[in-house]
Order: C-alpha cells, then sequence, then structure tokens
C-alpha cells in the first residue's frame, strides 16, 4: 500500500461552481518533492491540510474534518473505461491517489501512518457537487458517482508530517465497527435508513454526519441500540 502521488491545486476561475468568486482548486496536480501536511483548523476557516493546496470554498471544504482527501488508483482506472478518458493522478480532486489501499472499505477512525511521521484518520466520505460535476463534464455525473458508491476518503491530520510520492501507506489502527467509507457515503445519500447504524463509530464519524444520525434516531426511525450491534 503506497501513496503513488501527492496532488496540490491553485485556484482558478470557472462558471460550474457555488463558490464565492467563483474560483475553485478542485484541478489538483502530482507534485515532486515533499509536502508538509498539518491540521489546517476549524471548517469555515481552516482550508487544506496540504501546505500550498488551495481550498476556495470554505463554506463546505476543507477545515479539520476533511484536511485530506484520498482517491484509489484503482477506482481512477474504473472510471477511465467507464468513460473512455484518461483519468490522470489529481483529476477528482484528490490529495493522495493511492495504490493497494482499500480506500471505500476503511473503517470511520481508521488510521493511517504515511511516511515516518504523518499519521491520518479516516473521517467521511466525499459527497459529489455541483463544481465536481461541472469539473469532469461527464452527463449525469452526480448520479453516476453516487451509484457507484466509491466515493473515496477525508482524513483529520492526527500527527503532521512532510509526504511524498512513494510512501507506504500503514494502517496503525483499525475500530472494532463496520462503519465504513461505503457506507457512510450510503447513508448520507441514497440509503438513509443506514444512518443509525453510523452511530457505531460515533466520535470518529464527521460532525456533521454525526448530527445527522443521531436526527434520524431522534425522529423514530432507528433505535441507538441497533446502530451498536
Amino acid at each position: 500500500m503506497k501513496v503513488l502521488s501527492v496532488n496540490v491545486g491553485r485556484p482558478r476561475i470557472v462558471a460550474h461552481t457555488d463558490a464565492p468568486g467563483g474560483a475553485t482548486g478542485i484541478g489538483k496536480r502530482p507534485v515532486d518533492g515533499p509536502v508538509r501536511v498539518l491540521d489546517p483548523g476549524p471548517k469555515g476557516t481552516g482550508g487544506s491540510g496540504l501546505v500550498g493546496d488551495a481550498v476556495c470554498d470554505l463554506r463546505h471544504h476543507g477545515g479539520s474534518d476533511q484536511a485530506v482527501y484520498a482517491f484509489g488508483r484503482e477506482e481512477l482506472d474504473v472510471w477511465e473505461r467507464e468513460t473512455g478518458r484518461p483519468l490522470p493522478n489529481g483529476t477528482f480532486g484528490e490529495n493522495l491517489t493511492t495504490s493497494g489501499v482499500d480506500v471505500n472499505g476503511a473503517r470511520i477512525g481508521e488510521r493511517w501512518r504515511i511516511g515516518p511521521d504523518l499519521v491520518l484518520e479516516v473521517a467521511s466520505s466525499r459527497i459529489p457537487c455541483r463544481t465536481f460535476a461541472g469539473h469532469l463534464g461527464e452527463k449525469g455525473w452526480v448520479k453516476r458517482f453516487t451509484r457507484a458508491a466509491a466515493p473515496g476518503a477525508y482524513l483529520r491530520v492526527i500527527a503532521p508530517g512532510e509526504i511524498r510520492a512513494g510512501d507506504p501507506v500503514e494502517i496503525v489502527h483499525r475500530p472494532g465497527h463496520d462503519v465504513t467509507v461505503r457506507m457512510e457515503f450510503q447513508a448520507s445519500t441514497t440509503r438513509r435508513e443506514l444512518l443509525p447504524r453510523l452511530l457505531a463509530a460515533r466520535d470518529a464519524l464527521h460532525p456533521e454526519t454525526l448530527r445527522a444520525a443521531l436526527k434520524y434516531v431522534g425522529q423514530g426511525h432507528g433505535e441507538l441500540g441497533s446502530a451498536a450491534g
């Protein structure tokens, strides 16, 4: 398991975004050499965890719970076949393009050591948005991406460090629950009945996802006991 490339984006003005000023940093490119990764701070003020990477819409992106976005090269290869076009590393806006890592099967709260110092924690899935759809320019992209249920993972920075292409990825902690990135994505999009099961991951969930699960249970759609079982 390793990092194939570390990708950063620069701000550019596009028509297909609701971000203030019409700018986005979604189009990321691999960089040479090491990149410093830090906790960017709370959502709304903190951007990307990668130094030099642009996050232009702080209302919906960036912050401690979305500091780093990882996507598997294997999934990019699937989409290359699906779309019939080349998809270089970074095309989906991912900071880390990985190889051999089961990103979508990772459990919420799972921790990865990358390189000698950096430790990241799996926090949530990526929900497709208008900017992502416009960036790809594929018809019906949001529905197609959602149907595939292979969204990649946002990660928190537990211990800062430098990373570079080729760094090994080691799973140093795997929680005992069964809440995966894929399950969290489906619960947040097409299968809301899964929301109570997410509570098994409780404090490791993205705060917005936790609130959604608690609200669903509070409305009588599920029981807290079933989430832990």
